[in-house]
């Protein structure tokens, strides 16, 4: 099984909601972006394995929002795909020149996200 489908069933038995494990997953992977944040040349194979878990998991996302299935509105479900294309094309421009500063973005996207996810789970309660 990929780490980022392992991960998501992992955290899916110790969280409340959905909405929870996406944000608990998401700053996962913003974590592993950032250890390797500005540690020089020699972490190309954590890079790698870093961005690979990210991909991973807004491929999870990029699927979810364009399933017929998905319940939420359209408008929402255009939104996160428009997020994980960019989230996808921002990767392949860091893999193409592997640079780790460059991953503030990915990062915050990652932690901006999960804020809003927990403050949409908070209001649900």
């Amino acid at each position: 099984m990929h780490n980022a489908a392992k991960a998501y069933q992992t955290v899916a038995t110790r969280t409340s909601s959905p909405r929870d494990l996406e944000a608990d997953l998401l700053l996962r992977a913003a974590s592993r972006l950032q250890s390797v944040n500005g540690q020089g040349e020699n972490t190309k194979e954590a890079l790698d394995s870093a961005l690979l878990y990210n991909r991973k998991l807004w491929q999870i996302f990029l699927v979810s929002a364009t399933s017929e299935e998905n319940p939420l509105p359209p408008e929402l479900r255009q939104n996160v795909a428009n997020l994980g294309l960019f989230v996808m094309n921002q990767t392949m421009t860091i893999l193409a020149d592997p640079k780790p500063e460059r991953l503030h973005t990915l990062i915050n996207i990652n932690r901006e996200l999960a804020a809003g996810l927990r403050g949409a789970a908070q209001t649900a309660r």
